[in-house]
């Protein structure tokens, strides 16, 4: 199945987006906060995906797994005999190989094309990937992670969250300007090299038919924002550590608001 989406994802990750400089990827260059500052809140905030996983298990997919580009995406099928890596780019499955070696399985292709049994993963995985697909075909995909994954298996999804806090404070201001300045409102938007569209966290109660939707708490900021907001030193750090300890304390609160939440669904 080819579509407008893809293709724009495809030709981004099979250009520039995997290419490397110095070990760093242009993905991750672009789209992850790589100071010395947040290196530790970064770490943490991924192996939180690694508190819903099983402890071992046969088989898990990885869809859209990239080159499984850092250390603790690695550590997610450690105690898994194969890891099935499915992604759009070769260059990105060979970087993977090199990581996983013979516990990987690798598929290059589209995801929705692929011939996948039912009930046959122990666990699922898909990371920054869903609001990449077409906002039509969003649901098709989930469901189909909800049909190769077992029953009473989990499915581990790191999405985006479009009432983020500071999108409903800019809703709230443009709101104002809209009651006094009518004229003033701007609605032009610049679409970027990647496709992009992120449902609201309600959206992802349609799927309550076939399994228990819970929602945690990723990453309150995208990287862009910790850049602007949070300095690259030792007050940097703090910030960065009062952060995580309130995303704990309050995961209600901030899987709510967050720019990056988790959805965690099992599968009756």
């Amino acid at each position: 199945m080819r579509n407008p989406a893809e293709d724009r994802v495809r030709n981004f990750y099979s250009t520039v987006g995997w290419e490397e400089q110095s070990g760093i990827t242009e993905d991750s260059r672009r789209f992850e906060d790589l100071r010395d500052s947040a290196r530790e809140y970064v770490s943490k905030s991924r192996l939180r995906v690694l508190r819903h996983i099983p402890a071992a298990g046969e088989k898990m997919l990885d869809m859209a797994s990239g080159p499984v580009q850092y250390p603790e995406y690695v550590e997610y099928s450690r105690t898994f005999a194969k890891r099935y890596c499915v992604d759009l780019s070769m260059q990105a499955l060979e970087s993977a190989k090199k990581k996983i070696g013979d516990r990987g399985v690798f598929l290059c292709g589209s995801f929705m094309d692929l011939d996948l049994n039912s009930d046959i993963f122990d666990c699922v995985i898909s990371l920054h990937t869903i609001y990449h697909i077409d906002r039509d075909l969003q649901e098709q995909a989930v469901r189909k992670l909800l049909r190769v994954c077992k029953p009473g298996a989990p499915i581990v999804i790191v999405y985006s969250n479009p009432d983020h806090l500071r999108n409903k404070l800019g809703q709230w201001a443009r709101f104002a300007r809209l009651i006094t300045k009518p004229k003033a409102v701007d609605n032009a938007h610049v679409a970027g090299e990647l496709y992009f569209f992120a449902h609201p966290l309600s959206w992802w109660n349609r799927f309550r038919d076939e399994v228990e939707v819970k929602i945690y708490p990723c990453r309150f900021l995208s990287s862009d924002q910790q850049k602007r907001l949070i300095p690259d030193n030792g007050l940097g750090r703090t910030m960065f550590s009062i952060l995580y300890a309130a995303e704990e304390a309050f995961p209600q609160l901030f899987a709510k608001y967050s720019m990056h939440p988790m959805i965690v669904m099992t599968k009756r």
